[in-house]
């Protein structure tokens, strides 16, 4: 912050002085008191003994302490008000003494915004009558004309007030997207919660399946399942890498190839290598298996195949999950979000709208008998 208003505002006096008719380049003024009101009277005065150095060179020998006194004023009373008063400072002069009368006239009582006017005016004024009494020893708009003269002295609280509405209207921006970002935190943890029991409900029913009839491959499956709940419960990123999830995704496999037999759920996987090593939302192709053998393959007597897929697109990766099951009867795509569906393939669509905005694109195509191809491309870097 000293920097931004240091360097250019330094220039902005050497300018006034090199240049005879660039009088008002001379903001030092403004300059101090901006400082002393956000960042205090320790700042502010150091600051002005920056701003002062060109003047000084040119022997204008007032301009350090009086800048140093601007700075030391207005940072007492940056303290001793409220931030969000000194932030609410309007630069219409004229609302302000409007305001001032209104409230005054229903309940008398001292108005900081209206001190915070006077004190920069006044201050002003200060520069203005130091200026006439000692000519060349100090900056200042000097006039014969009293209504020019009453205007420079409110130009000051203007100048002031418009940085602080600028500087106010930057920090209420900040803030919004700082609770934005929360919020989309917020609804993405949500949905991730909302998965998981899911997934562990329709696992823990295919695993129940076996007890009786099978139970070495019951206990098999418990410890398939072992290891998703390990990976699941660890404490890893919103992003994990392609190879990361394959792997998440091999244990549930594991466990519904057991579940309908190795000749019944066949799996293939067509893999680019250069998409391995890129960040995926974690979680985001099991809710796609689960559906394509739920709603696609389990229905079918023979079974069928799913097929994962995953290639380079330009500055983006797609990943698909094919199944050649039974396909979505009478429902188009839209119909996603009904909850025979289930809660896996609108909560991935709706996880990659958090993540990526528009940038992701989630697309189904089904052929009623010939099956679904899901389809999902995302940027391949993350920001």
């Amino acid at each position: 912050m000293l920097a931004f208003f240091l360097i250019p505002l330094t220039l902005g006096v050497w300018v006034r002085i090199v240049v005879a008719n660039f009088l008002a380049a001379d903001i030092s003024f403004e300059t101090v008191t901006l400082l002393g009101l956000l960042l205090g009277p320790g700042w502010a005065m150091l600051s002005a003994l920056v701003l002062a150095v060109p003047a000084v060179i040119r022997h204008e020998y007032l301009a350090a302490p009086f800048l140093v006194a601007v700075g030391m004023i207005s940072g007492i009373f940056g303290i001793w008000v409220e931030r969000e008063e000194v932030l609410s400072f309007t630069p219409f002069v004229d609302l302000s003494l409007y305001r001032w009368v209104r409230r005054n006239l229903r309940q008398p009582k001292f108005d900081r915004q209206i001190a915070l006017l006077m004190l920069i005016a006044g201050m002003e004024i200060a520069r203005d009558w130091l200026a006439s009494r000692y000519p060349h020893r100090l900056f200042a708009l000097v006039t014969d004309a009293w209504w020019l003269r009453v205007l420079v002295w409110l130009c000051a609280p203007m100048v002031v007030g418009v940085c602080l509405k600028m500087w106010n209207a930057l920090r209420i921006e900040l803030k919004l997207e700082e609770q934005k970002r929360l919020v989309l935190e917020a609804r993405f943890d949500a949905l991730q919660r909302q998965i998981n029991p899911h997934f562990l409900f329709n696992t823990l029913n295919s695993i129940a399946s076996l007890v009786r009839f099978r139970p070495d491959l019951a206990r098999e499956m418990i410890v398939k399942l072992a290891n998703l709940l390990r990976a699941l419960l660890k404490d890893h990123g919103t992003y994990v890498q392609l190879r990361e999830e394959l792997s998440f995704t091999d244990d549930y496999l594991d466990i519904e190839v057991v579940r309908f037999g190795a000749d019944k759920l066949r799996v293939v996987k067509e893999l680019d290598e250069r998409t391995l090593d890129v960040l995926v939302p974690s979680i985001l192709l099991q809710p796609l298996i689960e559906n394509s053998i739920k709603h696609g393959l389990e229905p079918r007597i023979q079974g069928g195949t799913i097929t994962i897929r995953s290639r380079v697109a330009g500055p983006s990766i797609v990943v698909e999950v094919e199944d050649d099951g039974v396909g979505m009867m009478h429902k188009p795509p839209s119909a996603l979000e009904h909850p025979g569906n289930g809660i896996g393939m609108k909560n991935v669509r709706e996880r990659l709208e958090v993540l990526y905005g528009n940038r992701a694109r989630f697309t189904v195509v089904s052929r009623p008998g010939r099956g679904t191809l899901v389809s999902i491309e995302i940027p391949a870097d993350v920001e």
